[in-house]
């Protein structure tokens, strides 16, 4: 009997670096030229030109992951530190004591366990539209989870209250100076303009996003059987059935949870407040695992051990993201990348003004395939983009607003987005489940998105 066909994430991330590093030998190759202002790297619009293509071997497509790791060894560090850290506050068992009493709280008022969804959503999709969260939700999900489970739902629930929520906001972005800031600012917009059909936009994301996680929650509490996850939450060990009896809390639990809570506060002050990003988040919650192993007595070996294992369950993620970064790494060292842009743009110049803006967005999703960093995709893209947009008929508001939806709406499902992907590694999920239960909503937000294009152009948005 012929063995069954497995999908392999890690695979097929490098199965899609070997096919980019073919196109180096085929594609001609070119490059913008680029300058330095106020700190950023910009692409120079009208400077583009052919340059001697630069095929990449069996030496780079070897080379390219390990290129990949060290580029992404910000985001593998901090997936280390937060799985490690979160191993030992839940080896206290502090976290499944909690989860219970939480649970039985919500089963004895309905009414709260309603608003549970939209109001935790609501919260994360502020932070994506006001500071850019992104990153940030990742120790959220491993809090998220066991409540979401405790509560009759799934991991696939948990996950997506802080990681979906941030990115419904992400995309309706009306603050967020990572997105909004950096891509007015390059296309010589007054900063934050265009505020109000920004906020009709956030309000219309974040409900739509709170309805498809609501209505799929609903469903699975009915029945628990047609979750896609099923098999996965049976296996993890905080599960516990609602209706037990909780275990009272002990008094090192209660120290646990105090020093939990006061991370999460400091988490969010230090983020208002002294803009703290993936390092200063690291290292807050690697002093949230020390305290949490001592305040909750456990030993030395245990804490280490614990740390230890945690941090291993995030090698496979780790992979993933440094082969991701490879795609990146290929398509630039190849001068194929720029030539990617140049001829989207190319296509987006004889469109009429609406399908040029929706193909700007297109565009933008193409492009954040390989490139991830709001601010960084931002650099490479809006200065050809805002002035593409005079010619095309549009505003820059518009160009703007289409960056904001590639970035926000596309990369919650992409395999090579180190955040997605380790979002994931978090919750234990495979991306090929994920993949299969976004594919709908993935669909019905491209639709919207094009949709939501159209009303700039014919107010003539400013």
């Amino acid at each position: 009997m012929k063995p069954k066909f497995q999908f392999n994430t890690l695979v097929m991330i490098y199965a899609v670096v070997v096919l980019v590093a073919a196109a180096t030998w085929i594609v001609p190759g070119g490059e913008y030229k680029r300058e330095v202002k106020d700190g950023k790297t910009l692409v120079l619009p009208n400077s583009f030109a052919v340059v001697p293509n630069t095929p990449q071997g069996i030496g780079a497509i070897l080379t390219a992951p390990i290129k990949g790791f060290i580029q992404s060894a910000q985001i593998i560090a901090f997936l280390f530190v937060i799985g490690g850290a979160f191993s030992i506050v839940q080896r206290t068992g502090a976290v499944t004591v909690s989860m219970s009493h939480l649970a039985q709280t919500f089963a004895r008022k309905p009414h709260l366990q309603k608003l549970f969804i939209p109001v935790t959503m609501t919260l994360f999709s502020l932070g994506g539209a006001i500071f850019g969260m992104c990153e940030e939700t990742m120790p959220f999900v491993l809090i998220f989870i066991p409540l979401s489970i405790s509560l009759g739902y799934d991991s696939l629930v948990g996950t997506s209250i802080p990681f979906l929520g941030a990115a419904a906001g992400f995309a309706g972005s009306v603050f967020n100076p990572f997105i909004v800031g950096v891509a007015q600012g390059i296309a010589e917009l007054p900063l934050y303009s265009g505020l109000g059909y920004r906020m009709i936009v956030w309000v219309i994301s974040t409900g739509c996003m709170v309805t498809f996680v609501s209505l799929y929650a609903n469903r699975i509490k009915k029945d628990p059987s047609k979750s896609p996850v099923a098999d996965i939450d049976r296996e993890r060990k905080f599960v516990q059935n609602s209706g037990d009896a909780a275990i009272a809390l002990s008094s090192s639990h209660k120290m646990v949870l105090a020093v939990f809570v006061g991370s999460i506060v400091a988490l969010v002050f230090g983020i208002l407040k002294f803009q703290w990003y993936i390092n200063e988040i690291a290292g807050l919650f690697l002093a949230l695992g020390i305290l949490s192993g001592v305040f909750g007595r456990l030993t030395m070996t245990q804490l280490t051990e614990s740390f230890k294992e945690g941090a291993r369950d995030m090698i496979g993620v780790a992979l993933i993201i440094g082969c991701a970064r490879a795609l990146l790494v290929v398509a630039t060292e190849g001068k194929i990348l720029d030539v990617l842009l140049y001829s989207l743009a190319g296509v987006i110049t004889h469109l009429h003004p609406v399908f040029a803006a929706q193909a700007m967005f297109l565009t933008q999703g193409v492009i954040n395939f390989f490139v991830h960093s709001g601010s960084g995709q931002a650099a490479l893209t809006m200065p050809i983009m805002a002035p593409l947009a005079d010619v095309v008929g549009i505003t820059r508001q518009t160009a703007v607003l289409a960056f904001q939806f590639g970035e926000g709406w596309i990369n919650p499902i992409l395999p090579t987005s180190g955040v997605t992907m380790g979002v994931l590694g978090l919750a234990g999920i495979p991306w090929e489940r994920w993949f299969k239960w976004m594919l709908p909503a993935q669909i019905f937000f491209l639709l919207l998105a094009l949709l939501l294009l159209i009303p700039p152009f014919l107010m003539h948005w400013q």
